[in-house]
């Protein structure tokens, strides 16, 4: 059944506020889906906090017309679009729906958006491949560790070698 002009003004005002309040925007088919699969997809996101909004491709132009986002091109949509919204971190909606896409082929990257811009396919690969923000900051507080694990070695090894040095003066005066 088709939807009502008032089913798509929500619609579309739906998209906009995702659109607004998203870091991080993936644009991706996923029509053909099982339910079950769907919903595991959308299970991951809602786990990510990245807000799914599926819709035709004219309301998803025009949600992004409204936004400003004129660069994006309506003839790289085919069918129905979801769009995928990164609400915290930069990098989980891009993660997802290619992790997702690499075992259901029937899900179809289209683009995205980040800082406003329109980003082809390959560089929503590219934004998936990224560390998330957890691992990044996992590796800054690793890094900054690192020289005071090494001090405290340093330091433990010429605690042990004079304990050594002791123990074998030790043996030797018995």
């Amino acid at each position: 059944m088709p939807k009502t002009k008032l089913q798509k003004q929500d619609t579309v005002k739906s998209l906009e506020d995702g659109l607004k309040a998203a870091k991080a925007v993936v644009f991706a088919n996923f029509q053909g889906l099982k339910v079950s699969e769907a919903e595991e997809l959308r299970r991951e996101c809602r786990k990510n906090n990245v807000k799914v909004v599926a819709a035709k491709k004219t309301l998803v132009k025009r949600a992004c017309e409204e936004l400003g986002l004129k660069d994006i091109d309506p003839k790289v949509f085919s069918g129905g679009v979801a769009t995928f919204m990164a609400l915290g971190d930069e990098v989980s909606a891009a993660k997802i729906v290619h992790t997702f896409s690499k075992d259901h082929e029937i899900v179809k990257l289209f683009g995205g958006v980040l800082e406003g811009k329109f980003i082809d396919v390959s560089m929503v690969k590219s934004l998936a491949s990224l560390p998330s923000k957890q691992e990044l900051l996992a590796k800054l507080v690793g890094s900054l560790n690192a020289p005071v694990s090494g001090f405290v070695n340093v330091m433990a090894g010429n605690l042990r070698g004079l304990v050594g040095v002791l123990n074998n003066i030790a043996k030797a005066k018995s």
